[in-house]
């Protein structure tokens, strides 16, 4: 088998990282921007909230499809003309976007768009652990962190800015000017692969099953919640249909002569602890992103640029612990910077089990800070571990693999998220609604205020069913606070749970360590 052979190139490493950065980045902003833009993009369009998800749903669906096709497609085209071509597709798709006449043409833009954003973050990886020698890879860790995290948490601020501002088709115009920059810097710094492996055979079977896998996956979350899920027969039906075809593509990858990814890749103890701390992480800071603003936007009237700026002092603290992060990896053991930062991660989270509809903007700020800090502690470790241990011929399919697992789950979190809120809003409507009673004597009293307040402007009847449609509309609000509640519990819960996962990495030390054992054993 031919293996990957890195030409040297004659750009300095700096200008490396800022080529292959740059679309990097802007591809992962794509991602969270549009979120805060959906409710005035489907009042331009005239469509429901529900039909205008798809736009969300179209380029998750595309870009998990690109990321594991991102290795085989890389071999098949070239490293530099690979980048140039989705380069130019995911600039196309965003013109598409910002010129779309109607929804349909909207969701096809952002489907290209994401064909063209999805290799982006994989081969990123895989180009500067490939570029940066071993002893500088914490910093070509940063520098990732910044192109993918850091980005990607500027996505709401970014877009609450663009649609309060201006039109929200500068989300998507912005992309133009930068995509033309990045196909003459990729052109003019990013060095070819000298070989490349023959390929011989496509699975195109494997491709298949995985797009209706991942089609059929996101429409179920998608849809599930609004027709109750497996009470509506075609949800079930479609349900089993992706769980089939999830068994049967990893069937056909184990079982294929020339498998679209190598699944085997996770053997590696690494790779395989790597990638559940990764997609934990993604899991836990992107339902943040969805579950924050639409608790400040739909419960507290905040504006969309408001709720952006709610969460913008998690980039501030992302950004600081970037310029300290390299030293520390080589002072403590990352292990321990992992935990570390799993921890600082749950305490955020613990902060909002105390949300109420009279907090400060500043009790919402002060814990982004915390989980800025607790992302970068586990991020960059993680990212440098992951693929640390596989072969440099892996190097591209371990990242796809990798990536796909974070894009997997970051799409699965964000309907799972809005999932409970909802179903423990009605949990808890079911408990409060015993409260509204006659013999309850603290809603008497309140109930005989309100009524005496609307009857100084109404009559009796009027003021009496405005009456109890307040105290009603105040049941559902508390419900939903504390199903708020309830799920950011579950999260923190779960940060606090995935700390000691982080010693089963094997670092440098761990390795010598068992090695000596294993000598003085024999």
């Amino acid at each position: 088998m031919t293996k990957y052979v890195y030409k040297h190139t004659p750009a300095p490493l700096w200008l490396v990282a800022f080529s292959i950065l740059l679309p990097t980045s802007f591809a992962c902003l794509a991602t969270s921007a549009t979120n805060v833009a959906i409710p005035h993009i489907s009042g331009y369009f005239g469509s429901t909230i529900d039909e205008a998800n798809w736009i969300i749903t179209s380029y998750m669906i595309a870009n998990s499809c690109l990321i594991l096709m991102s290795g085989w497609l890389e071999n098949l085209l070239g490293r530099k003309r690979f980048l140039k071509i989705f380069i130019g597709i995911f600039t196309l798709g965003s013109l598409i976007c910002a010129l779309a006449p109607n929804l349909n043409l909207m969701v096809l833009g952002r489907l290209i768009q994401g064909i063209g954003g999805g290799p982006m973050t994989p081969l990123a990886q895989s180009i500067l652990l490939a570029a940066f020698p071993q002893d500088k890879r914490g910093i070509a860790m940063s520098l990732y962190g910044i192109a993918v995290m850091v980005f990607a948490i500027l996505g709401p601020t970014f877009g609450g800015f663009i649609v309060d501002n201006a039109d929200w088709q500068w989300i998507y115009l912005v992309n133009i000017p930068v995509g033309i920059l990045s196909i003459s810097m990729v052109h003019a710094n990013i060095e070819e692969l000298e070989f490349r492996k023959e390929v011989k055979k496509t699975d195109f079977l494997g491709m298949i099953s995985l797009v209706l896998w991942l089609l059929s996956m996101q429409i179920v979350l998608d849809k599930g919640q609004q027709y109750n899920w497996f009470d509506c027969a075609w949800i079930s039906w479609l349900a089993g249909f992706s769980v089939c075809m999830l068994v049967f593509f990893i069937i056909r990858e184990l079982e294929s002569s020339a498998p679209l990814i190598n699944l085997r890749l996770f053997k590696d103890r690494n790779f395989l602890i790597g990638t559940i701390l990764s997609a934990s992480v993604n899991m836990l800071v992107f339902s943040s992103i969805v579950l924050i603003p639409q608790f400040l936007q739909n419960m507290m009237g905040y504006t969309a640029i408001l709720s952006g700026y709610a969460l913008a002092p998690r980039i501030i603290s992302c950004v600081l612990m970037m310029l300290v992060i390299n030293q520390l990896m080589k002072i403590f053991d990352n292990r321990i910077l992992i935990a570390i930062g799993f921890f600082f991660l749950g305490i955020s989270i613990l902060f909002f089990i105390n949300l109420n509809l009279s907090i400060s903007f500043i009790y919402i700020a002060i814990p982004q800070v915390l989980m800025g800090v607790g992302v970068i502690l586990v991020f960059i470790p993680v990212s440098a571990l992951v693929l640390g241990t596989l072969p440099k011929s892996e190097l591209t399919n371990g990242s796809s693999l990798h990536n796909l697992c974070k894009s997997t789950m970051t799409a699965i979190i964000a309907s799972v998220a809005s999932t409970l809120v909802a179903r423990h809003a009605q949990m808890h409507q079911v408990y409060l609604v015993d409260n509204l009673s006659n013999f309850n004597l603290v809603f008497q009293h309140k109930f005989a205020s309100l009524l005496s307040t609307f009857m100084a402007n109404a009559s009796s009847t009027f003021a009496t069913i405005k009456t109890n449609s307040y105290m009603y509309k105040s049941l559902l609000t508390q419900s939903r606070l504390l199903a708020y509640v309830d799920v950011f519990e579950i999260f923190a819960l779960l940060a606090f749970c995935l700390m000691p996962l982080a010693m089963f990495f094997r670092t440098e030390t761990s390795q010598k360590k068992e090695l000596t054992n294993q000598t003085h054993h024999v």
